[in-house]
């Protein structure tokens, strides 16, 4: 399980459109491991829980960064 997981200062270091479009990446995986659940197809459960953290992980790096680019101005 621990393969999937991404490390936060990697996040970190990437620009913002690299997140959206990993962001984006993520969701389509999301939905389709969703799917595979949903039939009984899925060969690790443990793959979705990790990408529904990561998806959180990545969405709050980027409302940080929001949030401390308000400050600035």
């Amino acid at each position: 399980m621990a393969k999937y997981k991404v490390r936060i200062s990697d996040l970190r270091e990437m620009s913002l459109n690299d997140r959206k479009k990993l962001l984006d990446e993520w969701r389509r995986e999301l939905v389709t491991l969703r799917y595979k659940a949903s039939t009984g197809a899925l060969d690790n459960p443990g793959k979705l829980r990790e990408f529904r953290k990561n998806i959180a992980r990545l969405l709050t790096i980027i409302r940080e960064e929001e949030l401390s680019s308000k400050e600035k101005r």
